[in-house]
Formats: structure tokens, sequence, C-alpha cells
């Protein structure tokens, strides 16, 4: 896996299809992160706007190895270890993404109360976003992993699903991804800073639900 993982980093960064969903995060941040806003609410703001783009990566990743290659890879270490490396490269590559925004984030804005007048502890506020960013890595993958090939194979259904998956994942009532968003805005009016262990937990058995089907609808359409 370990070659896989190398094989398929590399594939994704040297084909610059990432540019365009980073880029675009990059501006979402710059319109809705300003200096000096609440640190927590503006960590929920990066988080939520995390999961479209990690679902975004998945795709690049699942379509980014033209077919020949697939089938190589495919022919040497199985259909559904193959499909892993690629969702797994995209997850990590979102992990990476979300922690270098938390960091950013954290570091600009105010470490207080959304009213400025309760301190909030900044390291603690950082390990909190970084939390809400791993629950919108896991879903995005999870979404990304079932709107893409081989379980949605035409792209214009396969994207409009992924967006609508992706807007009720960030809004729906019992969401990791909402849970996680809540407690941080929630947090950030009383001035305590969240843990959101439970949406991580929830988000993360999605997200193997999601790829175990994946890779396993892989290894039956080879």
């Amino acid at each position: 896996m370990n070659a896989l993982l190398h094989y398929q980093s590399a594939l994704l960064l040297r084909s610059q299809r990432w540019l365009a969903p980073v880029i675009l995060y990059a501006a979402f941040l710059a319109v809705g992160v300003q200096s000096g806003q609440p640190v927590l609410d503006s960590l929920a703001y990066a988080a939520a706007a995390l999961l479209p783009v990690a679902a975004w990566l998945v795709r690049i990743c699942v379509t980014n190895e033209p077919p020949a290659a697939r089938s190589c890879a495919a022919a040497a270490v199985g259909p559904w270890r193959a499909h892993l490396a690629c969702l797994l490269s995209a997850c990590f590559a979102a992990i990476v993404l979300g922690a270098v925004a938390t960091a950013v984030v954290a570091m600009i804005s105010d470490a207080a109360s959304t009213d400025h007048r309760t301190a909030v502890n900044r390291i603690a506020a950082s390990g909190a976003g970084l939390l809400a960013m791993l629950v919108s890595a896991f879903l995005g993958t999870a979404i990304g992993a079932v709107t893409s090939w081989p379980l949605l194979r035409s792209p214009g259904r396969a994207i409009g699903v992924l967006l609508l998956a992706a807007l009720l994942a960030l809004v729906t009532t019992g969401s990791p991804a909402k849970a996680a968003l809540t407690g941080l805005v929630t947090g950030s009016r009383d001035g305590v800073v969240p843990v959101p262990l439970l949406p991580v937990a929830g988000a993360a058995v999605l997200a193997l639900a999601a790829v175990g089907a994946a890779c396993g609808m892989a290894s039956r359409r080879g």
C-alpha cells in the first residue's frame, strides 16, 4: 500500500488538477474568514468549506489515472487495493489541507468568544478545529467514494449527487458534520471549546462503510 499511496499522491500532485479545489477553498477562506474574528466561528466556516473540497479531491484521484494504467495497477495488486489507494490519497490530501487551514485561521483569528468578552484558549480551539476538519475530510471522502466510479459512472449525475450530498451533510440534523460545526458555533457563543470526538467517530464509520462499498464494487467491475 505504501508504494500505491506514493504513486497516487505523486499522480495527484503532478496532474495539477488539485489546483482548482485548493484555489476555490482559499477563496472561500479569504472571503469568509477575516483577521480578528472569533476563532471558533472562523474554524467552523473553514471546516464546512472543506467538506465539498474533500469530495472533489476524491473524484480527481479516482478519475486521474488513465484507464490503461488503472488496469495495470489492478492486475498487479487487485482492483480493490488500487481503488483504496486512490481514496486514501484524496483523504490524506484533504486532511493536510484542513490542517494548514486550521493553523492559518487560528493564527489570524481573535482568541475570544463571539461577543469578544470571554477569552478562548487558542491551542484548544485549534485542536477542536482540527477535529472538525477531520469530520469534513472523512465525510467528504465518503461522499466522493459513493458518487464516483465504480458506483456512479455518469459524470453529470455524479457531480449533481455529490453537491447535493455535501449540502445535506452540512445541514441535516444528526449529520456528524453539522454536529461538529454546531459545537464550534455554540462553543464560540458560550466561550467554551468543544471536543467533537463523537462526530469524528461517526464520520470515520461512514467513511469506512463508503470506502468499503466502493472498493468492493471496484473488485466486481474490475
